[in-house]
Order: structure tokens, then C-alpha cells, then sequence
């Protein structure tokens, strides 16, 4: 049983590195997200993981324990209508506004990269689109870009949501796995972000997509990554956020029920 002040100490440092909230009564279920990365580390328990991380503070090993307790829930081709739309309606009105210019797509906490692989797809199977959408994904966890670039997932990965023609068309078989084409993984290029940090350096994208992580974080964290990816996004862009999620007044949802935001003035430029 993890004690309650390292349990505090667990919730405030998830909070001050990336804005995480963690509830710190609910030990259960912070004991079960650290126990996997305590092995992996060589310590016996999540106990005496917690507390090399609260003697040493050693860099590596808190963004470790911060990492454990990111939920990275997701799967190909979640929420279809919203990819669907994306493909269909936003990105080739994007492509004619820019006009030659690249369309640049930004995943944000794209997890192991099963969404910006089902917008590759799509891409990759769209003529009209080809060579006009530029792909990028970031994640604060190490190990979920690693796997996100290797691309091999499970069967239990690819039955989630992943349509039975498109599992034969982009993977083939690899022992227990499934190995994405060669030809889609090198469609996306990844980076360690932290959206706590100063995305200016990034530039401006088209498309932002950060869908599912806004409920995890705590509500000043919520209103400053909210701001920095408005900043982040182009005129004329949009920002997709989770079915259930809201951008707080920062920018003008789209209407439809699919998450689409744009910033305020550009909502009558196109209806998706």
C-alpha cells in the first residue's frame, strides 16, 4: 500500500511537470500505473520506486513515474465520423485555401499513433491528397513514440476500430503482431513534446489534433494547453478535440457533435 504522502507526492509532481491530475485518493489505481514501471526499473515496489524518485530526484526516473500516469487510451480510426470528416471535407478545402502550399497535421499526445496512422491511411488512399499533407506526431511518453514508430501492434490493437480491408491493404502479419507498411510509417514524423512547454518553436499547423487528453489534466493546465494550441494554429485551421470535450470559449466549435474548433472568425469559412 502506497503511503498517502508519497501518494501526494506522486499528484503534485504529475501536476507541475505536464499539468496531469491525479487524485491522490484514489491509491489503487496509482499503484497499478506505477507497479509495471517500478519492475522495469529494477525496484521491488512501487514504494521504493516513489521514494528513489523523491531521494534523488533523478530526471529520468520522475518523467518515468509522470509517464506511468498518462492514460494513452486510444485506437485506429476512433470516433470514425471525425476522421471521416477530416478526410472528406477538411483537409481538401485545406488544400485548396493553401494553394500548393503543404496542409500540416499535428497529432498532438498521439499515444502509439493509432490516429494519425488512420489519417495516413486515409491520405495514402486519397489521390486528391497525395503529396499535400504533411504529418506530424508528438507524445510526452518515450516508450509510446517508440512503439508508435515501430508501428507493430496487436491483434487486439487491430481489431479496434481498424476495418478488415484496410488491415490487408496497409499490415502484414509479423509473428503475434501486426506490421504497418513500411510506406505509411514514413508519412508521419514524431517528436517528444510536452504541451505544458512553448509550442512557438513548432510553428503553425492546419490541422491540430489533440483529442481525449484535456480531460486528464487538471484545469489550469486545461486553459494554458487550450491557449498554446490556439497560438499553434494557422488561420483558417482547425483544432479537433475530443467528442465529449470543450475548448473553453478560446476558439468556435463547428457544430456537428465532432469536436471541430476553429479560431473565432474563421467558423463561416468552410462548414466542416
Amino acid at each position: 500500500m502506497i503511503p498517502v504522502a508519497d501518494l501526494d507526492f506522486v499528484a503534485a509532481l504529475c501536476r507541475a511537470r505536464a499539468g496531469l491530475r491525479v487524485d491522490p485518493e484514489k491509491g489503487y489505481l496509482v499503484e497499478s500505473r506505477v507497479a509495471p514501471v517500478a519492475r522495469r526499473e529494477g525496484f521491488a515496489s512501487p514504494e521504493a520506486f516513489i521514494a528513489a524518485v523523491r531521494a534523488d530526484g533523478d530526471a529520468r526516473l520522475a518523467w518515468s513515474l509522470v509517464e506511468a500516469m498518462v492514460l494513452p487510451e486510444t485506437e485506429f480510426f476512433r470516433d470514425r465520423q471525425v476522421f471521416d470528416a477530416l478526410a472528406r471535407d477538411v483537409l481538401p478545402a485545406l488544400a485548396r485555401a493553401r494553394a500548393g502550399q503543404p496542409v500540416r497535421v499535428w497529432s498532438a499526445a498521439c499515444g502509439a499513433g493509432q490516429e494519425i496512422y488512420s489519417l495516413a491511411m486515409l491520405v495514402a488512399e486519397d489521390p486528391t491528397l497525395a503529396g499535400q499533407v504533411e504529418l506530424f506526431a508528438s507524445d510526452l511518453s518515450e516508450r509510446s513514440l517508440e512503439k508508435a514508430q515501430a508501428g507493430l501492434f496487436s491483434q487486439f490493437e487491430v481489431q479496434r476500430g481498424l476495418p478488415a480491408r484496410t488491415l490487408v491493404r496497409h499490415f502484414e502479419k509479423a509473428g503475434e503482431s501486426f506490421a504497418l507498411s513500411p510506406r505509411i510509417r514514413q508519412m508521419v514524423r514524431w517528436r517528444r513534446v510536452n504541451l505544458m512547454d512553448d509550442l512557438a518553436r513548432f510553428g503553425q499547423f492546419d490541422v491540430l489534433i489533440c483529442r481525449n487528453l484535456l480531460t486528464q489534466l487538471a484545469p489550469e493546465a486545461q486553459a494554458a494547453v487550450v491557449g498554446r494550441l490556439k497560438r499553434a494554429l494557422a488561420p483558417g485551421g482547425r483544432l479537433v478535440l475530443g467528442l465529449r470535450e470543450e475548448a473553453g470559449g478560446e476558439l468556435t466549435p463547428m457544430g456537428g457533435g465532432l469536436g471541430l474548433f476553429a479560431l473565432p472568425g474563421d467558423a463561416v469559412r468552410t462548414a466542416a
